[in-house]
């Protein structure tokens, strides 16, 4: 998918669940998706650093 394309996608998803929920349903779906892609980056910053440690290790 493109980056336009993909943003695409989730405004409609977005609009379809604010047409299908009701705001305190919206606001904890809001608020799981914020955890999910805030634990998504911290799994991804620390397979980065292991990965660095790994190759310094390597090279050393």
């Amino acid at each position: 998918m493109t980056p336009c394309e993909i943003t695409a996608a989730v405004t409609a998803v977005a609009n379809f669940i604010s047409c299908n929920f009701t705001d305190e349903q919206i606001d904890l779906l809001g608020a799981i998706f914020v955890q999910l892609g805030d634990t998504l980056a911290t799994i991804s910053a620390q397979n980065a650093l292991c990965d660095s440690v790994a190759k310094e290790s390597s090279s050393a």
